[in-house]
Protein backbone atom coordinates (compact mmCIF):
# COMPACT_ATOMS: atom_id res chain seq x y z
CA UNK A 1 0.00 0.00 0.00
CA UNK A 2 1.01 3.61 -0.58
CA UNK A 3 -0.16 6.29 1.83
CA UNK A 4 -0.51 9.66 0.15
CA UNK A 5 -1.23 13.23 1.10
CA UNK A 6 -1.41 16.65 -0.48
CA UNK A 7 -1.79 20.07 1.14
CA UNK A 8 -2.57 23.37 -0.63
CA UNK A 9 -0.30 26.40 -0.75
CA UNK A 10 -1.76 29.79 0.11
CA UNK A 11 -1.67 33.43 -0.82
CA UNK A 12 -1.65 35.89 2.06
CA UNK A 13 -4.22 38.56 1.26
CA UNK A 14 -3.85 40.76 4.34
CA UNK A 15 -2.19 40.98 7.74
CA UNK A 16 0.98 39.08 6.86
CA UNK A 17 3.63 39.30 9.57
CA UNK A 18 1.20 39.87 12.44
CA UNK A 19 1.40 36.13 13.25
CA UNK A 20 5.04 36.37 14.33
CA UNK A 21 6.14 36.60 17.98
CA UNK A 22 6.73 38.82 19.86
CA UNK A 23 4.19 41.03 18.06
CA UNK A 24 1.51 38.37 18.38
CA UNK A 25 2.12 37.97 22.11
CA UNK A 26 2.01 41.72 22.75
CA UNK A 27 -0.69 42.92 20.38
CA UNK A 28 -2.43 39.90 18.87
CA UNK A 29 -2.37 39.17 15.15
CA UNK A 30 -4.95 38.86 12.40
CA UNK A 31 -4.44 37.47 8.90
CA UNK A 32 -6.67 36.77 5.93
CA UNK A 33 -5.41 34.12 3.52
CA UNK A 34 -6.75 31.75 0.87
CA UNK A 35 -5.54 28.40 -0.41
CA UNK A 36 -4.95 27.81 -4.12
CA UNK A 37 -4.55 24.81 -6.42
CA UNK A 38 -0.80 24.51 -6.01
CA UNK A 39 0.28 21.77 -3.63
CA UNK A 40 2.88 20.01 -1.53
CA UNK A 41 2.77 16.20 -1.79
CA UNK A 42 3.95 13.30 0.34
CA UNK A 43 3.81 9.52 -0.20
CA UNK A 44 4.87 6.77 2.18
CA UNK A 45 5.61 3.17 1.20
CA UNK A 46 6.34 0.89 4.21
CA UNK A 47 9.54 -1.14 4.01
CA UNK A 48 10.56 -4.37 5.73
CA UNK A 49 14.35 -4.06 5.58
CA UNK A 50 14.99 -1.72 8.51
CA UNK A 51 15.71 1.26 6.23
CA UNK A 52 14.46 4.81 5.94
CA UNK A 53 14.60 6.27 2.44
CA UNK A 54 13.83 9.94 1.87
CA UNK A 55 13.32 11.08 -1.72
CA UNK A 56 12.81 14.82 -2.29
CA UNK A 57 11.76 14.43 -5.91
CA UNK A 58 11.68 18.14 -6.77
CA UNK A 59 15.23 18.53 -5.48
CA UNK A 60 16.52 15.31 -7.07
CA UNK A 61 17.70 14.33 -3.58
CA UNK A 62 17.58 10.73 -2.28
CA UNK A 63 19.15 9.54 0.97
CA UNK A 64 19.00 6.32 2.93
CA UNK A 65 19.41 5.68 6.68
CA UNK A 66 19.20 2.75 9.04
CA UNK A 67 15.91 2.93 10.89
CA UNK A 68 16.40 4.61 14.28
CA UNK A 69 14.14 6.27 16.82
CA UNK A 70 15.84 9.60 16.13
CA UNK A 71 17.69 10.58 12.96
CA UNK A 72 20.14 13.47 13.28
CA UNK A 73 18.69 16.29 11.19
CA UNK A 74 22.13 17.83 10.74
CA UNK A 75 23.14 14.83 8.61
CA UNK A 76 21.24 16.33 5.65
CA UNK A 77 19.88 19.88 5.86
CA UNK A 78 18.17 19.53 2.46
CA UNK A 79 15.63 17.14 3.98
CA UNK A 80 15.47 18.50 7.52
CA UNK A 81 11.68 18.96 7.32
CA UNK A 82 11.15 15.30 6.40
CA UNK A 83 13.44 14.09 9.18
CA UNK A 84 11.94 16.52 11.68
CA UNK A 85 8.46 15.11 11.07
CA UNK A 86 9.71 11.54 11.35
CA UNK A 87 11.43 12.21 14.66
CA UNK A 88 8.27 13.69 16.19
CA UNK A 89 6.00 10.96 14.84
CA UNK A 90 8.20 8.33 16.47
CA UNK A 91 8.57 10.30 19.72
CA UNK A 92 4.90 11.19 20.17
CA UNK A 93 3.04 8.32 18.51
CA UNK A 94 4.89 5.28 17.14
CA UNK A 95 7.29 4.91 20.10
CA UNK A 96 9.57 2.73 17.95
CA UNK A 97 11.66 3.05 14.77
CA UNK A 98 9.80 2.88 11.47
CA UNK A 99 10.97 1.63 8.08
CA UNK A 100 9.59 3.28 4.96
CA UNK A 101 10.27 5.29 1.83
CA UNK A 102 8.97 8.87 1.87
CA UNK A 103 8.69 10.78 -1.41
CA UNK A 104 7.91 14.50 -1.35
CA UNK A 105 7.50 17.31 -3.87
CA UNK A 106 6.10 20.83 -4.16
CA UNK A 107 4.53 22.48 -7.21
CA UNK A 108 6.67 25.62 -6.84
CA UNK A 109 10.19 26.43 -5.67
CA UNK A 110 10.93 26.70 -1.96
CA UNK A 111 11.20 30.29 -0.76
CA UNK A 112 8.50 31.51 -3.12
CA UNK A 113 6.27 33.12 -0.50
CA UNK A 114 3.35 30.69 -0.72
CA UNK A 115 4.09 28.87 2.55
CA UNK A 116 6.00 26.00 0.96
CA UNK A 117 7.95 24.74 3.98
CA UNK A 118 5.01 24.66 6.38
CA UNK A 119 2.71 23.18 3.74
CA UNK A 120 5.20 20.41 3.06
CA UNK A 121 5.37 19.62 6.78
CA UNK A 122 1.56 19.40 6.90
CA UNK A 123 1.54 17.09 3.87
CA UNK A 124 4.15 14.79 5.43
CA UNK A 125 2.22 14.65 8.70
CA UNK A 126 -0.88 13.83 6.67
CA UNK A 127 0.81 10.84 5.05
CA UNK A 128 1.85 9.52 8.47
CA UNK A 129 -1.69 10.11 9.77
CA UNK A 130 -3.05 8.03 6.88
CA UNK A 131 -0.49 5.24 7.40
CA UNK A 132 -0.58 4.98 11.18
CA UNK A 133 -4.24 6.01 11.61
CA UNK A 134 -3.27 8.77 14.03
CA UNK A 135 -6.15 10.51 15.86
CA UNK A 136 -5.29 14.07 14.82
CA UNK A 137 -7.84 16.76 14.01
CA UNK A 138 -7.18 19.91 12.01
CA UNK A 139 -5.98 22.02 14.94
CA UNK A 140 -3.84 19.09 16.16
CA UNK A 141 -2.10 18.70 12.79
CA UNK A 142 -1.49 22.42 12.38
CA UNK A 143 -0.13 22.80 15.91
CA UNK A 144 2.14 19.77 15.45
CA UNK A 145 3.48 21.18 12.18
CA UNK A 146 4.17 24.51 13.88
CA UNK A 147 5.93 22.80 16.78
CA UNK A 148 8.16 20.74 14.47
CA UNK A 149 9.26 23.77 12.44
CA UNK A 150 9.53 26.45 15.08
CA UNK A 151 10.52 24.43 18.15
CA UNK A 152 12.22 21.20 17.06
CA UNK A 153 13.98 22.63 13.99
CA UNK A 154 14.28 26.22 15.31
CA UNK A 155 13.16 27.67 11.96
CA UNK A 156 12.01 31.29 12.10
CA UNK A 157 8.51 32.04 10.87
CA UNK A 158 4.93 32.74 11.75
CA UNK A 159 1.86 30.66 12.46
CA UNK A 160 -0.49 31.13 9.50
CA UNK A 161 0.91 28.68 6.96
CA UNK A 162 0.41 25.49 8.96
CA UNK A 163 -3.23 26.37 9.63
CA UNK A 164 -3.94 27.46 6.05
CA UNK A 165 -2.57 24.19 4.65
CA UNK A 166 -4.51 22.11 7.16
CA UNK A 167 -7.89 23.87 7.03
CA UNK A 168 -7.95 25.10 3.42
CA UNK A 169 -10.31 27.71 2.01
CA UNK A 170 -10.54 31.42 2.75
CA UNK A 171 -9.81 32.00 6.42
CA UNK A 172 -9.60 34.92 8.80
CA UNK A 173 -7.11 33.84 11.44
CA UNK A 174 -6.56 35.36 14.87
CA UNK A 175 -3.35 34.89 16.82
CA UNK A 176 -2.88 35.46 20.53
CA UNK A 177 -0.32 34.99 23.29
CA UNK A 178 0.48 31.46 24.50
CA UNK A 179 0.26 30.22 20.89
CA UNK A 180 -3.53 30.42 20.79
CA UNK A 181 -4.87 30.39 17.23
CA UNK A 182 -8.49 30.75 16.10
CA UNK A 183 -9.38 29.91 12.48
CA UNK A 184 -12.55 31.56 11.19
CA UNK A 185 -13.58 30.12 7.79
CA UNK A 186 -15.23 32.81 5.65
CA UNK A 187 -18.32 31.94 3.63
CA UNK A 188 -17.49 33.73 0.40
CA UNK A 189 -19.95 33.25 -2.45
CA UNK A 190 -18.53 31.35 -5.43
CA UNK A 191 -19.25 34.26 -7.74
CA UNK A 192 -17.15 36.57 -5.59
CA UNK A 193 -14.26 34.08 -5.59
CA UNK A 194 -14.42 33.64 -9.37
CA UNK A 195 -14.45 37.40 -9.79
CA UNK A 196 -11.50 37.74 -7.44
CA UNK A 197 -9.51 35.12 -9.37
CA UNK A 198 -10.12 37.06 -12.57
CA UNK A 199 -9.05 40.41 -11.18
CA UNK A 200 -6.15 39.17 -9.00
CA UNK A 201 -3.47 37.67 -11.29
CA UNK A 202 -0.51 35.94 -9.67
CA UNK A 203 3.08 36.42 -10.85
CA UNK A 204 6.34 34.63 -10.16
CA UNK A 205 9.28 37.03 -9.91
CA UNK A 206 11.76 34.25 -10.85
CA UNK A 207 13.51 34.89 -7.54
CA UNK A 208 13.37 33.12 -4.20
CA UNK A 209 14.53 34.19 -0.78
CA UNK A 210 15.34 32.96 2.71
CA UNK A 211 12.39 34.27 4.69
CA UNK A 212 14.03 33.59 8.06
CA UNK A 213 16.37 36.61 7.77
CA UNK A 214 13.46 38.97 7.09
CA UNK A 215 11.35 37.48 9.88
CA UNK A 216 14.26 37.66 12.34
CA UNK A 217 14.58 41.39 11.63
CA UNK A 218 10.84 41.87 12.12
CA UNK A 219 11.08 40.13 15.49
CA UNK A 220 14.10 42.19 16.47
CA UNK A 221 12.37 45.46 15.54
CA UNK A 222 9.39 44.64 17.74
CA UNK A 223 11.60 43.36 20.56
CA UNK A 224 13.57 46.62 20.49
CA UNK A 225 10.32 48.61 20.48
CA UNK A 226 11.03 50.34 17.17
CA UNK A 227 7.85 52.32 16.74
CA UNK A 228 7.95 52.64 12.94
CA UNK A 229 7.95 48.86 12.56
CA UNK A 230 5.36 48.32 15.29
CA UNK A 231 2.97 50.92 13.87
CA UNK A 232 3.36 49.45 10.40
CA UNK A 233 2.48 45.99 11.74
CA UNK A 234 -0.56 47.37 13.58
CA UNK A 235 -1.75 48.89 10.30
CA UNK A 236 -1.38 45.50 8.63
CA UNK A 237 -3.54 44.00 11.34
CA UNK A 238 -6.18 46.68 10.65
CA UNK A 239 -5.91 45.89 6.95
CA UNK A 240 -6.97 42.29 7.54
CA UNK A 241 -10.27 43.42 9.09
CA UNK A 242 -10.84 45.83 6.21
CA UNK A 243 -10.15 43.07 3.69
CA UNK A 244 -12.47 40.63 5.49
CA UNK A 245 -15.39 43.07 5.37
CA UNK A 246 -14.81 43.82 1.69
CA UNK A 247 -14.80 40.12 0.77
CA UNK A 248 -17.83 39.19 2.83
CA UNK A 249 -19.82 42.05 1.30
CA UNK A 250 -18.53 41.35 -2.20
CA UNK A 251 -16.91 44.78 -2.49
CA UNK A 252 -13.84 43.49 -4.28
CA UNK A 253 -13.39 46.80 -6.07
CA UNK A 254 -11.91 47.99 -2.77
CA UNK A 255 -9.18 45.35 -2.97
CA UNK A 256 -6.67 47.49 -4.83
CA UNK A 257 -6.80 50.28 -2.27
CA UNK A 258 -6.59 47.80 0.60
CA UNK A 259 -3.60 46.01 -0.94
CA UNK A 260 -1.78 49.23 -1.74
CA UNK A 261 -2.32 50.47 1.81
CA UNK A 262 -0.97 47.18 3.17
CA UNK A 263 2.06 47.13 0.87
CA UNK A 264 3.12 50.62 1.97
CA UNK A 265 2.91 49.48 5.59
CA UNK A 266 4.61 46.12 5.04
CA UNK A 267 7.73 47.72 3.54
CA UNK A 268 8.35 49.46 6.89
CA UNK A 269 8.50 46.20 8.87
CA UNK A 270 12.02 45.18 7.75
CA UNK A 271 14.68 46.33 5.29
CA UNK A 272 14.71 43.42 2.84
CA UNK A 273 10.98 43.04 2.26
CA UNK A 274 11.42 44.89 -1.00
CA UNK A 275 14.32 45.62 -3.34
CA UNK A 276 14.83 47.56 -6.59
CA UNK A 277 13.48 44.71 -8.75
CA UNK A 278 10.35 44.23 -6.65
CA UNK A 279 9.79 47.99 -6.67
CA UNK A 280 10.14 47.95 -10.46
CA UNK A 281 7.55 45.18 -10.76
CA UNK A 282 5.14 47.02 -8.48
CA UNK A 283 5.53 50.32 -10.32
CA UNK A 284 5.19 48.60 -13.70
CA UNK A 285 1.94 46.91 -12.66
CA UNK A 286 0.51 50.15 -11.30
CA UNK A 287 1.42 52.05 -14.47
CA UNK A 288 -0.29 49.35 -16.53
CA UNK A 289 -3.56 49.74 -14.64
CA UNK A 290 -3.36 47.80 -11.37
CA UNK A 291 -4.75 49.61 -8.34
CA UNK A 292 -2.73 47.77 -5.70
CA UNK A 293 -0.80 44.63 -4.94
CA UNK A 294 1.67 42.94 -2.64
CA UNK A 295 4.26 40.26 -2.36
CA UNK A 296 3.04 36.96 -0.94
CA UNK A 297 4.81 35.88 2.22
CA UNK A 298 7.62 37.55 4.14
CA UNK A 299 8.98 39.47 1.13
CA UNK A 300 12.24 39.68 -0.75
CA UNK A 301 11.13 37.58 -3.72
CA UNK A 302 8.81 34.80 -4.78
CA UNK A 303 5.24 35.51 -5.89
CA UNK A 304 3.39 38.81 -6.19
CA UNK A 305 -0.23 39.54 -7.05
CA UNK A 306 -2.11 42.67 -8.08
CA UNK A 307 -5.71 43.79 -8.16
CA UNK A 308 -6.55 44.77 -11.73
CA UNK A 309 -9.89 46.60 -12.16
CA UNK A 310 -12.08 46.29 -15.26
CA UNK A 311 -10.03 44.63 -18.05
CA UNK A 312 -6.60 45.96 -17.05
CA UNK A 313 -5.47 42.43 -16.14
CA UNK A 314 -4.33 41.79 -19.70
CA UNK A 315 -2.26 44.97 -19.83
CA UNK A 316 -0.66 44.16 -16.48
CA UNK A 317 0.24 40.61 -17.55
CA UNK A 318 1.89 41.93 -20.72
CA UNK A 319 3.73 44.72 -18.89
CA UNK A 320 5.12 42.42 -16.18
CA UNK A 321 6.20 39.82 -18.73
CA UNK A 322 8.35 42.52 -20.33
CA UNK A 323 10.29 42.92 -17.06
CA UNK A 324 10.66 39.22 -16.30
CA UNK A 325 7.64 38.19 -14.21
CA UNK A 326 5.76 35.00 -15.13
CA UNK A 327 1.96 34.93 -14.99
CA UNK A 328 0.60 31.92 -13.05
CA UNK A 329 -2.95 30.69 -13.55
CA UNK A 330 -4.58 29.48 -10.35
CA UNK A 331 -7.91 28.79 -8.68
CA UNK A 332 -8.95 29.09 -5.06
CA UNK A 333 -9.61 25.74 -3.37
CA UNK A 334 -11.75 25.05 -0.34
CA UNK A 335 -10.19 21.79 0.84
CA UNK A 336 -7.20 21.65 3.15
CA UNK A 337 -4.87 18.67 3.56
CA UNK A 338 -6.19 15.51 1.91
CA UNK A 339 -4.98 11.97 2.61
CA UNK A 340 -5.72 8.66 0.93
CA UNK A 341 -4.45 5.10 0.48
CA UNK A 342 -3.50 3.72 -2.91
CA UNK A 343 -2.51 0.30 -4.20
CA UNK A 344 -0.16 1.88 -6.75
Amino acid sequence: MIYRSKAPLRIGLAGGGTDVSPFTDLHGGAILNATINLYAYASIVPRHDGKIVIHAADKAKRVEYDSEEHVDVARCRDICLQLGVYNRIVKDFAKKPLAFELTTSIDVAAGSGLGTSSTLVVAIIGAFVEWLKLPLGEYDMARLAYSIEREDLAMSGGRQDQYAATFGGVNFMEFYADEKVVVNPLRIRNGILHNLEYHLPLFYTRTTRESACIIDEQKQNVGQNKQDAIQATLKLKEQSFWMKEALLKGNISEMGEILNHGWNSKKKMARNITNPYIDQLYDTAMEAGASGGKISGAGGGGFMFFYCPAETKHQVIKALASVGADYYRYNFVKEGVLTWTSKE
